[in-house]
């Protein structure tokens, strides 16, 4: 069954024992933040939190840690709640082939119950607002999925965006909207203003599970996250007409949110407690004018906690952030095995390919630093061996205690593009990245002295199967 609202999920998220909800009252602020700071440590099967008794609020309900585990990314892709991480993966990956699905445009989408227009917009009165961290600047959207277009060729379906990016409330009709230079809205923004206009945008939250994870994933340009959502889906992902700005919207949000960033406009916003685990400071950021509200009778407010990982944001971009890489990388080296870019948003990138010759691992690694996501986010590719699995961290240790020399494998390469948010660069921006040559070498490359490497006996598979078996029925 594909979901096409946030309500449905959370349904079968009870059914299954992953929702847990919190019926005494909680402060807004630091116990709904911090309950969601702690669910994922609980373990690859925690559950969602839902709080509806909120101090201070007469009507809140507010869903955190949705995507916060292993169990409940499965069950957002109608995989059961015990699937594991790579096979979560691959599955993954075996949808994306059947990219792309047209999206189904409907009527009478569940968001337009009620509407907030002009002057009368106050978001204040939809959304029970919340800060996440206690050194937060202010109160924070942080798992909207934002929907724009192309300025310049606006009825190309694939150069529209839906993206996920921080937002901040600085009144009750006015955002800040962080624009990261590698992203497309960031494209769409700068056409705009050479062209000296504003940028219509639309805000949705409270989205069915895919929606949340394709507006996190790192596609090309021009292509389109509905119709991605349709083949993780299998089904087309519905879709309805923001009325303000024509913009296609998903239709079952709970609250949608139009208006356009004003061009050439900037206001101080943050700090934020970000995924990197650190606090970002205050920027000049884009400022969105909001001109009307749409949402649901008695919306649910789904928030995303941040902050030292693993937080649920590490299980949301886990996956779709692998596969894309996976499927640019094996277009070009089709000895590419799979890709691990699970850690930090894929700051660090573990890939297993076979070799063609020497110094061919240091390739991949170099075309990893230029794809959509490398651009932005990969400052340290590790290579391994194709017998080497890279969701498997002690034999990705391995491989670095024994295959990689830093006399001739460490590559470093200077003044590269990084997101301005990852604290390790020097100048905001800009840093060197690493590649780890972890792989064997072969001809010309001649280095080392490995011989013959130990192999699993040929019976080790059967009695891993037995052992299994034996383990079960105690």
């Amino acid at each position: 069954m594909a979901y096409d609202d946030l309500r449905s999920f959370l349904d079968t998220l009870d059914k299954e024992g992953q929702l847990l909800r919190i019926t005494e009252e909680v402060a807004p602020e630091p116990d709904i933040a911090a309950a969601a700071n702690a669910a994922p440590r609980l373990g690859d099967a925690a559950p969602a939190l839902y709080f509806d008794n909120v101090k201070g609020f007469t009507d809140a309900r507010i869903a955190m840690n949705v995507h916060g585990s292993w169990a409940n990314h499965a069950l957002a892709l109608n995989l059961p709640k015990e699937t594991g991480t790579k096979e979560q993966v691959q599955e993954f990956i075996r949808r994306w082939e059947k990219f792309p699905v047209a999206p189904e445009l409907r009527d009478d989408p569940l968001w337009a119950e009620n509407t907030m227009e002009g002057d009368d917009v106050d978001i204040f009165q939809v959304l029970p607002l919340i800060r996440l961290n206690d050194g937060d600047g202010g109160f924070y959207l942080d798992k909207a999925a934002v929907v724009s277009k192309d300025p310049e060729d606006p009825e190309h379906s694939g150069k529209q965006n839906v993206g996920v990016y921080r937002i901040e409330v600085k009144g009750k009709r006015k955002l800040a909207l962080q624009p990261v230079p590698m992203h497309d809205i960031a494209q769409h923004l700068r056409k705009a203003e050479e062209a000296g206009e504003d940028l219509p945008v639309a805000l949705t939250l409270g989205n069915d599970p895919v929606i949340s994870i394709v507006a996190s994933t790192p596609m090309k340009y021009d292509e389109n996250e509905y119709e991605l959502a349709g083949a993780l889906r299998g089904a087309p992902a519905p879709i309805a007409t923001a009325p303000l700005t024509g913009l296609p919207v998903p239709w079952g949000s709970e609250v949608v949110i139009e208006g356009v960033i004003e061009g050439r406009k900037r206001e101080i916003e943050g700090p934020f407690g970000e995924f990197t685990g650190h606090y970002s400071g205050g920027r000049n950021m884009t400022v969105i004018r909001v001109d009307r509200i749409s949402y649901r009778t008695a919306p649910i407010f789904e928030h995303l906690y941040l902050g030292m990982p693993w937080t649920e944001i590490d299980y949301l971009m886990a996956a779709n952030t692998c596969v894309p890489l996976y499927q640019q990388l094996k277009a070009e080296f089709p000895e590419v095995q799979a890709v691990n870019a699970m850690y930090t948003h894929g700051l660090v990138v573990i890939v297993s390919t076979k070799k063609r010759y020497g110094g061919f691992a240091k390739a991949v690694g170099m075309r990893v630093l230029t794809t959509p996501h490398g651009l932005g986010y990969a400052a340290t590719v590790i290579v391994v061996d194709e017998d080497v699995d890279p969701f498997n961290l002690p034999q990705v240790m391995w491989a670095l205690s024994t295959k990689m020399n830093p006399a001739g494998d460490l590559i470093q390469i200077p003044n590269l593009p990084v997101l301005e948010l990852a604290p390790q660069a020097q100048s905001p921006g800009i840093v060197d990245k690493l590649i780890i040559d972890a792989t064997t070498p072969v001809a010309p490359d001649h280095r080392g002295n490995y011989g013959n490497q130990v192999r699993d006996l040929p019976e080790t598979g059967e009695w891993l199967t037995r052992l299994q078996k034996l383990a079960a029925r105690r």
